[in-house]
C-alpha cells in the first residue's frame, strides 16, 4: 500500500470526477460532498507523502519514491517520482484546492454545469504534472489541467469572461503546440523522454545533435514560460485571472507554479554542472526574464485599480522572483537562496489564493448575494434554469464578516509584501542572505536583485493598502453581507500562513533539503533508472514452520 500511495493523488480525483459525471446537474449537493471527500482524502495522502519524503531524508535513506506503471523497468516505464519538491507541491495544491472548493459551495458552482467534475479533473492534471518523471506524460497531464481550466474559466459566462477565456484558450493552445514540437525534437535526438534518462545522457550528446536537443528544450521552455506568466509572454494573464470566478482564480494561482516547477525541475536536471557543454545554459536569460517580470508586476500592481487585477499581478511578481532565483541557482548560486525562494513561493501562492477569494466579498454591494443568484438566473434563463435541491445561498451571512474580512486582508497584505510576522518576510530575508553568500553572483547583480525584492514588496504594500482604504475605511456606510462559506476558507488559508510563520524553522529545513536534492542530479537520475520492478521487490523469508 505504501508503494501505491504515490499514484493516489491522481486516481482519487480522477475517479471522483468521473463518478460525478453520472449525477444529474440538479444533484449539486451530492456532487459537492463527493468532491469534498475526494479533495480531503487527497490532502491526507499529500500529507502522508510529504512525511514519507521528510522521514527518508532524516534517516539518511533514499528519500525519492518511484512508481512504475505497468511494472515496466525504467526508462521504458511510465514512471511517477516522489521527492521533496513533488511532495511539497502536492500538499500546496491540496490545501488551496480544499479552501477553493468550500468557497465555491457558497453559490459559484451554480453558475454553470459540471463545476465539481472539472475541478477534480484540474486536480488530476496538477498532481500528475508534479509527479510524472516522463516528458510525454507531462504533456498529457498538462493538457488535462488546461482542458479543465478552459471550462472553469468560462464557468458563469458573461461577455468579459468569454472574451478573456477565448484569449486564454488561444494562448495556451499555442503553448501546447510548442511543447509538443519540443518533445518531438528531444525524442528524435535522444530516443527517450524519461527525465532521469535524459539527465544521464546530457554529458555524452555529440556536438552535431546538441543544438537540435537544445532547440527542443528551448521550445518546451517557451511553453512553460507562457504558463508561468513571464514577461513579455504574460499579457494574457491579468485579464484572464481577473475575469475568472473567485474560487477558479484561487486555483489559477497554483497553475502558474506548474510552469515554474517544470522549469526548475528540467534546468536542475539537464543544465546542471555535470551536463557537459549544456551546463548553465540559459541562466542569464532566466535571470533577465525573471527580473523584467518583477518590474512588470510592480508596474501592474501600482497601476491596477481593482483587487482582482492586483491579485493577478501579485502572481506575476511571485513567478518572476522564482524564475530569477532559478537562473541564479543555475549560474552557480547557493542552495540557501533556492531554499528561501521555495519558502517564499509557498507563502505567496497561499496569500494570492486567499486574495482571489476576497475579490467578490470586498467588491460586493449591499445586494451582493441577491445579485449572485440573479446572475445565475440570467445565465440559464428564468425558464431554462432547472430546479435544484438547495435553493438560495448555502450558509448564513455572519454579522462579524466585514471585520473578519478586513483582518484577513491585512494579514494577506503583509504576506504578499514580505513584511513580518508573515512567512513572506522569512522567504525574502533568506533569499537576500543566500544571494550575498554566493560567490558566483556578481555584486551588481546581487544588489539589483535585492533592490527589486524590496521595491516589489513596497509596491504591493501601496497597491493593496489603497484598495483596503477604499473598501474598509472610505466606505463607512457600506454594510455588505459576508457569508460563512466565504470567510471560512479565507481564514483557513490565513491560518496556514500563520502556522508556516510560527514553524518557519522547520519549513526552512524542509525547503533547504529540497534545494539540496535538486542540486544532486545524479541521485535523482540513478534512483529512477535503478527503481526495482514489483517482481524484483525483496520478499520476506518463508516461515520454517
Amino acid at each position: 500500500m505504501s508503494q501505491h500511495l504515490i499514484i493516489a493523488p491522481i486516481l482519487i480525483p480522477f475517479v471522483a470526477g468521473a463518478l460525478m459525471l453520472l449525477y444529474d446537474d440538479r444533484q449539486r449537493a451530492a456532487k459537492f460532498w463527493l468532491s469534498l471527500m475526494s479533495t480531503a482524502l487527497t490532502l491526507v495522502v499529500a500529507v502522508a507523502l510529504l512525511l514519507r519524503a521528510k522521514a527518508g531524508a532524516a534517516e539518511g535513506a533514499e528519500n525519492i519514491g518511484f512508481y512504475l506503471l505497468g511494472d515496466w523497468a525504467a526508462p521504458m516505464a511510465i514512471v511517477l517520482v516522489l521527492d521533496h519538491l513533488a511532495a511539497m507541491m502536492l500538499l500546496l495544491t491540496s490545501v488551496l484546492a480544499l479552501a477553493s472548493l468550500v468557497y465555491a459551495r457558497a453559490s459559484w458552482h451554480r453558475q454553470g454545469q459540471h463545476y465539481f467534475s472539472l475541478f477534480q479533473f484540474l486536480l488530476v492534471g496538477l498532481n500528475g504534472a508534479f509527479l510524472t518523471g516522463d516528458l510525454f506524460n507531462l504533456f498529457v497531464f498538462f493538457e488535462v489541467l488546461l482542458a479543465a481550466s478552459y471550462g472553469l474559466l468560462l464557468h458563469g459566462s458573461g461577455q468579459v469572461r468569454v472574451r478573456a477565456g477565448l484569449h486564454y484558450i488561444a494562448i495556451n493552445l499555442a503553448a501546447s503546440l510548442l511543447l509538443l514540437l519540443g518533445i518531438s525534437l528531444i525524442y528524435g535526438v535522444t530516443g527517450t523522454l524519461n527525465m532521469a534518462h535524459l539527465a544521464s545522457m546530457m554529458p555524452d550528446i555529440d556536438a552535431a545533435n546538441r543544438p537540435l536537443l537544445q532547440m527542443g528544450l528551448a521550445l518546451m521552455g517557451v511553453a512553460f514560460l507562457v504558463k508561468a506568466g513571464i514577461w513579455p509572454l504574460s499579457f494574457w494573464l491579468p485579464n484572464a485571472y481577473m475575469a475568472a470566478a473567485a474560487p477558479v482564480g484561487a486555483m489559477f494561482a497554483i497553475m502558474t507554479k506548474v510552469g515554474i516547477y517544470v522549469i526548475l525541475r528540467l534546468t536542475m536536471l539537464l543544465f546542471a554542472a555535470g551536463s557537459g557543454a549544456s551546463a548553465g545554459l540559459g541562466a542569464g536569460l532566466l535571470i533577465g526574464l525573471g527580473m523584467a517580470t518583477v518590474v512588470f508586476g510592480v508596474l501592474g500592481v501600482l497601476a491596477s485599480q481593482s483587487l482582482g487585477r492586483i491579485a493577478a499581478h501579485a502572481v506575476i511578481l511571485s513567478s518572476g522572483t522564482m524564475l530569477a532565483v532559478i537562473g541564479l541557482a543555475l549560474a552557480g548560486g547557493g542552495e540557501w537562496m533556492l531554499a528561501g525562494a521555495l519558502h517564499y513561493m509557498v507563502a505567496s501562492t497561499l496569500a494570492a489564493g486567499a486574495l482571489f477569494l476576497m475579490v467578490e466579498p470586498m467588491s460586493r454591494d449591499d445586494g451582493g448575494i441577491a445579485a449572485m443568484l440573479a446572475l445565475t438566473a440570467e445565465i440559464y434563463g428564468a425558464k431554462a434554469n432547472p430546479p435544484v435541491e438547495d435553493e438560495g445561498p448555502d450558509g448564513p451571512a455572519i454579522a462579524a464578516g466585514p471585520a473578519l474580512l478586513a483582518a484577513c486582508f491585512a494579514l494577506c497584505l503583509l504576506a504578499l509584501a514580505g513584511l513580518p510576522p508573515m512567512p513572506g518576510f522569512i522567504g525574502k530575508l533568506t533569499m537576500i542572505q543566500g544571494v550575498f553568500d554566493t560567490a558566483a553572483t556578481s555584486p551588481w547583480l546581487s544588489w539589483s536583485f535585492v533592490a527589486l525584492l524590496l521595491v516589489s514588496g513596497f509596491a504591493t504594500l501601496i497597491g493593496l493598502a489603497r484598495i483596503g482604504i477604499q473598501t474598509f475605511w472610505a466606505n463607512d456606510d457600506r454594510d455588505s453581507p459576508v457569508m460563512a462559506m466565504e470567510i471560512a476558507p479565507i481564514m483557513a488559508l490565513i491560518a496556514v500562513l500563520a502556522v508556516i510563520s510560527i514553524e518557519s524553522e522547520a519549513v526552512l529545513r524542509y525547503t533547504d533539503r529540497t534545494a539540496q536534492a535538486l542540486h544532486q542530479t545524479s541521485r535523482y537520475a540513478q534512483g529512477v533508472l535503478a527503481a526495482p520492478r514489483a517482481d524484483e521487490q525483496p520478499t520476506p523469508p518463508e516461515d520454517d514452520r
